[in-house]
């Protein structure tokens, strides 16, 4: 048996929107400890990039592709046609403490296109895209 190469891992630029939200919010909502939780975020995120990197298949089957709601359905439609878009034909997500990424992925390749808080109800993909 012969251990995997490392998948080449990349964020989408909606995913660094996201991740600056994500430290805009830490920052209205307490600002004495936001550089710290989201210090804890980025290593969370650079150990989620290194799973990502040498099992691709690591997270879990995204759910949200199953939604039976008329808005569940169109944003999963929406990351369907994004992740065909991009020659990825999975998507999944990843699941951190308390934060969730979404990501496309093919054998040798991973595209991060997304973060939400565990409370959140929805991924935002607009843009997702190069």
């Amino acid at each position: 048996m012969s251990i995997p190469a490392n998948a080449r891992v990349r964020a989408a630029p909606n995913f660094l929107s996201c991740l600056e939200a994500a430290h805009s919010f830490m920052e209205e909502q307490d600002a004495s400890s936001a550089a710290a939780r989201f210090s804890k975020l980025q290593a969370e995120l650079l150990r989620a990039r290194t799973l990502i990197a040498f099992a691709p298949t690591s997270g879990r089957p995204a759910r949200f592709l199953d939604a039976r709601s008329g808005w569940g359905q169109f944003q999963a439609e929406e990351a369907k046609q994004l992740a065909r878009s991009l020659g990825m034909p999975d998507l999944r997500e990843l699941v951190l403490s308390r934060h969730i990424v979404l990501y496309a992925h093919a054998t040798h390749e991973a595209v991060l296109l997304s973060l939400r808080h565990e409370r959140q109800l929805a991924y935002r993909l607009s843009g997702a895209s190069n």
